[in-house]
């Protein structure tokens, strides 16, 4: 793997390399990148690895090769304080509990004493509100207007990485960077200039794409908007009572569009999510109106003064007014439009159906190297389906740039490390019963393993239904998703032998490597909901182009997706465990062999008795390690 990444930088190639846990893959594209004498990004989907490349691979490489390079750690704006924020909310500092407000001694002094500004250095709850008061966004961020622009922490982090060889990052800074750029209303991203691109855990750049090249605009954003337009004044100041009335005009009409938005758009209690539609957006046209008026004020107020804090506000009113005409006409083919509930948020969203043509346009034309790897790019065998997501290939199917694959054999002895079960048994996943016959066979499992098992659902009812049926028969801890914070639940999975029912954040990106993950189970193939709006649409524009949707992209997207379900089993060549799949399809339909065919090796078993003689039987000692020559 290392000598492709090697050549992909000295012909200037884009290469995919598919290469899973055990392989040294982060090495392997780490050498190269530091050998190459460019500026390099490697951008990862989870913290938990862009930690391990900065704090682990990059000071052993340093250490064992004598390698000298600088490397800078960025993290998005809302992860470090913002001086000028500080500065207003320290004159009316406001707490939404007690709990919170005897954080701030510990934060007042943390502010006197940090380097970085960096949120991690504090123990903070993840609830911590104001938080959100005291850092800030591409949005909010003044640039280089602001007071405090040489002091500022996002300033000091972007210096370093001027002078570094190799930035570290996560997909959604890199692609909330890369939106800000090519947007062409700012310049002023958190990234400098860059040659090249290592993006791992790439099997999840689609959704971080998608997510920043769209629009948003939520009751949040206006209710933030109409706060930060009060503070940007003092209250001596004699602009200041108009300033706040416009304000507040915005938050009234923002309030009464959002109180009105689920039932005119027809958001269930059921429901998170619906598509938007010009017919349903008709329903809230008045409401709409009210608040673009009430933004257009505000905009045209701040803009005729000369503070960056209201040229701020000017800009962020007039963007939003924007955005909110775009999302009420609907008309754009190549964007899906949809709401989304999210707690006490209310979301209305735009994002590209397909962010082929985005990466082209924004990304490909300025690079002549990008590498992808992650443990899961190839369906049955191929790497077309994440080519043609990615953007690879044209509409007329011809590809934009030099492209080449590789698949890194995996370290692990499937055969004799795994076993599959695949029962045929169960009754079909949306038959009626299924979810009370997969309880029962979650409990014969996880007797055969002494619990040691995460249960992995594809949706949040099966999920919570399962936990009923079996929490109080199992002799084991059991733990729910959503119950604690994620780190939470895997330190106390870890402490005892446990059984974990968990949903979509669990398939990918945990690493629970030895004795405490024996078993992982399935309860049906992670097909994509075609409920979900951006799923539909998806759907549709292929459709369109008449080809299959099926065959074209939700058969290859659920066999990755199971394969990242599968990879939290195995994750060192001493580890030994089960995966069992409870939907029969996988055995009984056709398209079963495309899922069976993606998978490691496995043993595959269908009955119980043989598979608990198998996992309690005599282990066969782990093969010598042959030296390469």
């Amino acid at each position: 793997m290392a000598r492709a990444v090697e050549r992909a930088f000295s012909e200037g190639s884009y290469l995919l390399a598919e290469a899973g846990t055990g392989t040294g893959k982060t090495l392997a594209y780490l050498v190269p990148a530091l050998l190459s004498g460019r500026k390099v990004v490697v951008s990862t989907a989870t913290k938990t690895l862009q930690d391990q490349v900065f704090f682990k691979d990059l000071p052993l490489l340093s250490e064992k090769l004598g390698l000298r390079f600088e490397a800078a750690y960025l993290k998005g704006r809302g992860n470090y304080l913002c001086l000028h924020r500080y500065d207003s909310f320290e004159k009316d500092p406001q707490f939404v509990s007690k709990e919170e407000a005897k954080q701030w001694p510990l934060l007042k002094k943390w502010v006197t004493q940090t380097e970085t500004g960096d949120r991690a250095e504090l123990d903070l709850p993840e609830s911590f509100a104001a938080w959100s008061r005291l850092s800030t966004t591409s949005e909010t961020c003044l640039g280089s207007r602001c007071s405090q622009y040489e002091t500022c922490f996002v300033t000091r982090m972007r210096k370093r990485a001027e002078v570094a060889d190799l930035l570290v990052v996560n997909h959604h800074l890199f692609f909330a960077d890369l939106a800000l750029r090519s947007s062409g209303k700012r310049t002023e991203g958190v990234l400098p200039f860059y040659d090249a691109v290592i993006f791992d855990e790439a099997h999840a750049l689609e959704d971080a794409a998608s997510s920043h090249f769209g629009c948003s605009v939520s009751n949040y954003r206006l209710e933030e908007l109409s706060r930060d337009a009060v503070a940007a004044l003092p209250a001596k100041d004699e602009r200041h009572a108009t300033l706040s009335a416009l304000a507040q005009r915005v938050r009234s009409h923002a309030d009464a569009l959002f109180l009105q938005a689920p039932r005119a758009l027809g958001l269930s209690s059921q429901e998170s999510t619906v598509a938007l539609r010009p017919e349903t957006m008709g329903k809230l046209s008045g409401a709409l109106e009210q608040v673009r008026e009430g933004l257009a004020a505000l905009a045209s107020f701040a803009g005729s003064e000369r503070e960056p804090e209201l040229a701020a506000i000017h800009r962020r009113a007039e963007e939003m007014a924007e955005q909110l005409t775009f999302l009420e006409k609907s008309e754009s083919a190549d964007h899906v439009y949809w709401a989304e509930a999210r707690g006490k948020g209310l979301f209305l969203r735009a994002n590209p159906i397909d962010v082929a043509k985005e990466l082209r346009d924004r990304l490909y034309g300025a690079l002549d190297t990008v590498v992808f790897t992650s443990a899961t790019l190839a369906a049955d065998s191929r790497f077309d389906f994440f080519a043609k997501r990615m953007g690879m290939y044209d509409d007329e199917g011809q590809p934009v740039t030099r492209v080449r694959t590789l698949a890194v054999p995996s370290p692990f002895d499937f055969p004799r490390q795994s076993a599959l079960y695949l029962p045929t048994h169960l009754p079909d996943p949306s038959a009626p019963g299924f979810i009370e016959a997969a309880a029962e066979e979650i409990l014969q499992l996880c007797e055969v393993t002494g619990g040691r098992a995460f249960v992995l659902f594809t949706s949040l009812r099966n999920m919570v239904r399962a936990y009923e049926l079996t929490a109080t028969r199992l002799p084991y801890q059991a733990l729910l998703q959503g119950e604690r914070p994620k780190q939470q639940l895997l330190d106390a999975f870890r402490q005892a032998p446990s059984v974990l029912f968990a949903a979509h954040s669990f398939w990918e990106g945990v690493d629970v490597p030895g004795d405490a993950l024996s078993l992982v189970i399935i309860d049906r193939l992670p097909f994509a909901s075609p409920g979900d709006p951006l799923v539909a649409a998806r759907i549709r524009q292929i459709q369109a182009r008449g080809e299959e949707p099926f065959d074209q992209y939700q058969l290859p997207q659920a066999a990755l997706a199971l394969r990242q379900g599968f990879g939290r089993l195995i994750r060192t060549q001493a580890d030994r465990g089960i995966v069992a799949m409870l939907d029969r399809r996988i055995v009984t339909k056709g398209y079963g062999r495309v899922f069976l065919s993606s998978l490691p090796p496995a043993k595959r078993m269908e009955d119980t008795t043989e598979l608990s003689r198998w996992f309690n039987g005599p282990v066969r000692p782990v093969p010598p390690v042959r030296s390469i020559r």
